[in-house]
């Protein structure tokens, strides 16, 4: 049998240039304390060997790692992969940020960190010794984490966080979760709808604030009343149940309602079937989030769309140019969400 081609390394290459690893590591990472004699033999060499840099050459130069670490909510991730309800949300990240890494010789790794644990920073620990990146992105709740933040901050790892304002450090970047909110209700005011619902998520995300400003705000600049339209779930269907059927007991009950995320509105959707309001003839149901279910519920749901992989993506950039020392944008930056207008959307119902 032919014997298998031996791949190129970094070894061959430094052997056909006459220099040592390391050179070729500082060509590789375009480190400028290389002669340009010197780095065109190199590169002659990478050429004719037709050599492609590994992880392990590009670290050897010992200034970057060429690693992204992105952290997602460990309990939150598991509950949603398991229950498969078509929650998107990782996907979305990978998509994001494993592109732009690749754009610019990088690889992006994901792992899984419980944000209750009181271990967090032991775990935290390990993870970084062990894989050295040049960034970290936190998801919420991790965003909001002082924990979390403050091990970061101690260590002098650039760290970006989703969805949170940045006060305590580190690279901000939100989806315009108040704005979202503002424009999805300012869309039920325009379909004559004056009593407009809202399912807040859990307390412990401050993009569920920022989305229950957005619908107070703009329910206040079409002069109605908020009184008790507004019921707190904690982003689960379960919570979205107990939710709705608040809301819909009310006198008078609400013609539309905002849900906080998908599943709650899910939750909506059912409990108003099972009592026999019909959307959107009854009822108008607006969602956040815009994963795939929304697509497939019957009927369609109207939903504002998180830019999560264009969010991410962003934030992958941005960590590769503080790493480099370059200038970054006006903070926080904010990535805009937008409102994708389905069947669960209607004029409200006639008075009477």
């Amino acid at each position: 049998m032919p014997r298998r081609r031996q791949a190129v390394t970094i070894k061959h290459v430094a052997a056909d240039a006459g220099v040592s690893l390391q050179t070729v590591s500082r060509v590789i990472n375009a480190e400028p304390n290389v002669r340009s004699e010197m780095r065109e033999r190199v590169q002659e060499s990478i050429d004719r060997l037709g050599y492609i840099p590994s992880i392990a050459a590009q670290r050897m130069s010992g200034s970057r790692s060429y690693l992204i670490l992105a952290l997602n909510d460990r309990d939150r991730t598991i509950e949603a992969w398991r229950a498969r309800q078509g929650s998107d949300w990782v996907d979305q990240m990978l998509l994001g940020g494993m592109l732009k890494c690749a754009e610019h010789g990088y690889r992006m790794l994901f792992e899984l960190v419980d944000t209750h644990d009181d271990h967090v920073e032991r775990e935290l620990t390990a993870t970084l010794a062990a894989l050295q990146p040049d960034g970290v992105i936190l998801t919420p709740p991790h965003s909001d984490n002082p924990k979390i933040t403050a091990f970061l901050e101690s260590r002098r790892v650039p760290y970006a966080r989703i969805g949170s304002t940045g006060q305590a450090g580190g690279i901000p970047l939100v989806m315009g979760d108040e704005g979202a909110a503002q424009e999805a209700t300012r869309k039920l005011v325009e379909l004559g709808h004056r009593r407009i619902g809202f399912i807040a998520g859990s307390a412990e995300y401050s993009l569920s604030e920022w989305r229950k400003a957005g619908w107070r705000g703009a329910m206040a600049e079409a002069g109605l009343p908020i009184d008790d339209l507004c019921v707190r779930g904690d982003f689960g269907y379960e919570s979205g149940v107990d939710a709705a059927r608040q809301l819909l007991a009310l006198e008078p009950r609400p013609t539309a309602i905002i849900a906080s995320n998908d599943q709650m509105a899910l939750a909506a959707r059912d409990v108003a079937e099972a009592q026999g309001i019909a959307i959107p003839g009854d009822l108008s149901l607006i969602s956040f989030d815009n994963t795939p279910v929304t697509t497939f519920a019957n009927p369609p749901l109207t939903a504002i769309d998180q830019p999560i992989a264009e969010t991410v993506s962003q934030a992958v950039e941005l960590l590769i140019a503080a790493s480099r020392g370059e200038e970054l944008p006006a903070l926080p930056v904010i990535v805009p969400a937008r409102l994708i207008e389905r069947d669960s959307t209607g004029p409200a119902p006639l008075a009477g």
